[in-house]
């Protein structure tokens, strides 16, 4: 019974794994109760590493190349099976295989807004998304902590894992990165730099090798992209608070004139108890500044260029659209920039 037994078994002669581009990142030899023939060749391709795992203890290592396996090329395996002469007889042990080559396009992302810590506005919140690539860098690490004995193991399984690590290091890229939030859209290299370089610490504790990170993009939420908006329409008329201030009131008075003729409205309920009259007032007095100072800063070096009197009769024509000033007062102004052309 015994010889027909070992009649009937079946001994293999080649191990090799031909990926089959599935994103399979290990994958365990089938034994199928089959034993390694001595002398059997071990085919290992670029891009793969095949190690021994017996009775579930890592044995050796296999890089690139064909092997043929003897006691002299399975030295750890042969102290564990206590081979103290050359083994003639066929043996068992677990063959797993390990993909080295680059996983590309890797996607990362926030699902919901996280909050960071920002040295302009304090705790904000951010969205941001881009691409990660990386490889198996420590078969034997990986084995050990992440695939297991499994029978195949995917770069689809590990994505949620390896996506919550990049997240869980954002906060730390942009502090790492130095850049403000509202410049973090114009710095991506610097910010994905930084990524990386907070989050590969992480991914080398399970084996792994983060080799790129790349942002796609970075968007600012609704208050903070105001903000923007008014540093923006700061900018247009020049970095003086007083100015910025006669810029705001000339921008609210359309708006409040509509609420005063509707009975609507703060400003409307404002001149209902006569305290409109004030407001109006004060608006027209900061405007009032403003345009005089249009029409006095003309020594100033910086209203005496061609392109600033053309900026300051460009600002005068949007008032005049918008009601504020009239087509006498437009004109007058209007002709004193003129001159200055001549």
């Amino acid at each position: 019974m015994a010889l027909m037994d070992f009649i009937k078994k079946q001994f293999i002669d080649v191990i090799q794994w031909t990926e089959d581009g599935d994103g399979t990142l290990a994958w365990r030899f089938p034994m199928s109760g089959m034993e390694i023939q001595n002398g059997a060749q071990l085919v290992v391709r670029e891009s793969q590493v095949a190690i021994f795992v017996n009775e579930g203890q890592v044995a050796d290592v296999f890089g690139p190349g064909t092997h043929k396996l003897t006691t002299q090329t399975l030295p750890v395996l042969t102290y564990l099976k206590n081979w103290d002469k050359l083994f003639e007889s066929p043996f068992k042990s677990d063959v797993y295989y390990f993909s080295t080559r680059q996983q590309i396009d890797q996607r990362w992302g926030t699902s919901q807004p996280i909050s960071i810590r920002d040295k302009d506005f304090g705790a904000v919140r951010l969205r941001a998304f881009g691409n990660y690539a990386y490889r198996i860098q420590d078969p034997k690490s990986f084995h050990s902590q992440i695939s297991g004995t499994r029978e195949r193991y995917t770069t689809q399984e590990l994505e949620g894992q390896l996506r919550g690590l990049m997240l869980q290091h954002i906060s730390d890229a942009v502090a790492g990165s130095g850049t403000p939030f509202l410049d973090l859209a114009a710095n991506q290299i610097e910010f994905a730099a930084a990524l990386k370089e907070a989050t590969a610490p992480s991914f080398t504790a399970l084996g792994l090798e983060l080799l790129s990170v790349t942002m796609q993009n970075v968007s600012l939420p609704e208050e903070l992209q105001k903000i923007l908006d008014q540093r923006i329409g700061m900018g247009i008329i020049g970095q003086n608070m007083g100015q910025f201030m006669q810029y705001q009131a000339a921008q609210a008075l359309p708006e409040m004139a509509k609420g005063g003729s509707g009975g609507s409205g703060i400003a409307g309920e404002a001149i209902g108890l006569g305290a409109g009259v004030a407001l109006g007032q004060t608006l027209a007095q900061t405007l009032g500044q403003g345009l005089a100072g249009v029409g006095t800063a003309a020594p100033a070096p910086a209203a005496s260029k061609p392109e600033d009197i053309v900026s300051l009769l460009e600002k005068l024509g949007d008032l005049k659209a918008k009601g504020i000033l009239t087509d006498e007062e437009f004109a007058a102004k209007k002709a004193d920039l003129l001159k200055k052309l001549g």
